[in-house]
């Protein structure tokens, strides 16, 4: 017989071990330090000019970042805050290096969804922060995943339930509440209108003081920024039932995207959030938030029948917030939810399988032109990179063969320019759906 005390126990014995890996993953602070990136890496492979034309540049100017050179060897080593001085200083062939962003106009929104556990959302979100922040974009990441995967991945290990998206929901609760009894006292017929009450459990806490920047949190990039989560926000599906009774009328799926909102239009290029593998009001909110939506799927029969179950249950689930169209202040929120861009996206593939191949053949059947050219192959080094909590553009290239790094890198590179260009359309478009 088993019971909560046996089940704490277990949980200490694999803190123990938690503790363990972040020793030998993160600095002797237990912080989680970025790397510097070699010479070779910042020409070829991040502003994708010729070596020898970026060394010309440095050595006419030595007023740019030079990097570090390490004792044994004549590589130089640049920090990411060199690499975007750099990218902001030169230019090549008299084109700037600065990536794409519309004037004038706010952060895209990116969801990583799906039902399937192991579909690899996470390890999406991670690599595309992580490429879009190589590229020149400032990223906030979003963790709705109460396994926060993602905020362990980002150095952050130590987060209160307040500050995750629990924390946000509750806050909207009590604001959106505030906001409906002014507006009841107020009736154009001047009859008082019932107040709607909440509970000290609520208004107790402290939420309102806070401010939208107040639940972001720094990470190991210096151009990434995080909305954490953490094992005790599993209770947030428990806790927005009961919100939901105390006040029927709040529309619940709008918590995170009225936060942002708060946001400066300029604060981020892009926000991503990784979704839990389920439909609940997490993730009801993440699409809700979202112009776009990427849905990672295994190459197998199995995901590709989750993945249709997923897409189906939520056609339903947004087509039933559509009934609180009429109880929000005009222009506050669009209703029905639509999506600028939607992609499918294959995971752990490994292109000599012939199963894979055929399955990649079914996807394509059956969503054409939604689904990604390309697929995320399964390589060691990606193995390796989720074994340490990092992505492959942390992992060192010479801590394994060049090659195997360079194939892994090239996966998640192509990938993500897809992912770029189908962004940076949607963007465009943005203009006229803000």
């Amino acid at each position: 017989m088993y019971t909560h005390q046996d089940l704490a126990r277990l949980q200490a014995q694999s803190l123990k071990m938690q503790g363990f890996i972040r020793q030998q993953t993160y600095s002797p602070q237990n912080e989680k330090t970025l790397r510097r990136f070699s010479s070779w890496e910042v020409a070829e492979l991040i502003f994708r000019v010729n070596q020898s034309t970026m060394r010309g540049r440095l050595a006419a100017d030595p007023t740019l970042p030079q990097g570090t050179v390490e004792a044994d060897g004549r590589q130089h080593w640049y920090s990411l805050e060199e690499i975007n001085e750099l990218r902001r200083r030169l230019k090549v062939n008299r084109k700037s290096l600065m990536p794409y962003r519309p004037a004038g106009k706010r952060a895209m929104r990116a969801a990583i969804a799906n039902f399937k556990g192991g579909a690899g959302k996470s390890t999406v979100a991670l690599h595309f922060a992580h490429a879009a922040a190589l590229d020149g974009y400032r990223v906030l990441c979003v963790d709705f995943d109460p396994q926060a995967t993602l905020s362990h991945s980002m150095g952050l290990s130590d987060v209160a339930e307040e500050y995750t998206v629990w924390g946000i929901m509750a806050r909207d609760l009590a604001a959106e509440t505030e906001r409906m009894n002014r507006t009841a006292k107020g009736a154009e017929s001047g009859t008082a209108l019932p107040q709607r009450r909440l509970p000290a459990s609520i208004t107790d806490m402290g939420l309102a003081d806070l401010r939208a920047a107040d639940f972001i949190k720094p990470t190991n990039w210096p151009t990434i920024d995080i909305v954490p989560s953490c094992a005790n926000a599993a209770f947030v599906e428990f806790a927005s039932a009961q919100y939901r009774h105390m006040n029927p009328e709040w529309s619940f799926f709008a918590a995170v995207s009225r936060l942002l909102d708060q946001l400066p239009a300029d604060a981020y290029d892009l926000v991503l959030f990784d979704c839990p593998p389920a439909i609940g009001y997490q993730s009801m909110n993440a699409v809700f938030a979202a112009d776009m939506l990427y849905i990672p799927s295994g190459p197998g029969y199995w995901e590709y029948d989750s993945t249709t179950s997923f897409i189906g249950q939520l056609a339903e689930a947004l087509e039933d917030l559509s009934r609180f169209s009429g109880l929000v202040p005009a222009g506050t929120m669009n209703l029905p939810k639509t999506f600028l861009d939607l992609h499918f996206l294959l995971t752990r593939f490994e292109p000599n399988n012939e199963l894979h191949r055929a399955m990649q053949q079914a996807f394509i059947k059956v969503w054409g032109d939604r689904v990604a050219e390309h697929p995320i192959e399964m390589t060691r080094a990606v193995e390796q990179s989720g074994r340490f909590l990092s992505s492959i553009y942390e992992i060192d290239y010479r801590d394994m063969t060049r090659e195997t790094w360079r194939r892994a890198r090239a996966s998640f590179d192509q990938a993500y320019a897809e992912f770029r260009t189908h962004l940076c359309v949607a963007w465009d478009k943005l203009e006229d759906e803000a």
